[in-house]
């Protein structure tokens, strides 16, 4: 059975106003959160830690049956939950938590590909620390969000979901 994404929500990312917003086939607001992108600014290029641009698909979802703050490294579960005790253990360590929706790049040569591949980059929407600030870019090139945030939207999308950045 295929993924029908003319009927599916899609997720739009803003880079100016660091919102992602979901949003139905209607493109009615189904939900607005705050996310913070990529501290290099957009960009599509392989090690550039920007975040890339246009047309996305969700690839994999990872971690649903995962609990909240839950540290993951290389998609895998690490067995640690974050707390302020372990974020003091690690200064510096770029925090990927709850869930993870990785994306692919749907536009060859922009962000599919050699040199440009989303995919490949494994940029993700991911949780963070309730430390890190929304709104403010921020990331290595993922989009982080809240925790909560972040399994709301888990919950509400699926693999195939298109996603759109901005």
């Amino acid at each position: 059975m295929s993924f029908d994404r003319s009927t599916a929500p899609q997720i739009h990312i803003s880079l100016d106003r660091q919102i992602l917003t979901l949003v139905n086939s209607a493109g009615t607001v189904l939900a607005e959160y705050p996310v913070s992108t990529a501290l290099n600014g957009p960009g599509e290029q392989d090690s550039s830690g920007c975040t890339p641009r246009g047309e996305h698909y969700i690839r994999a979802k990872i971690g649903g049956d995962q609990p909240i703050c839950t540290v993951f490294r290389g998609r895998r579960p690490t067995g640690e939950i974050h707390t302020p005790e372990l974020a003091r253990q690690n200064p510096g360590r770029d925090w990927i938590l709850s869930r993870i929706l990785w994306l692919c790049g749907l536009e060859p040569g922009k962000n599919r590909g050699p040199g440009v591949d989303s995919f490949r980059r494994f940029i993700y929407i991911h949780g963070t620390p309730e430390t890190e600030p929304m709104g403010v870019p921020m990331s290595h090139g993922c989009v982080r969000m809240r925790n909560a945030d972040v399994i709301d939207l888990y919950e509400r999308v699926s693999a195939g979901t298109a996603v759109v950045i901005r």
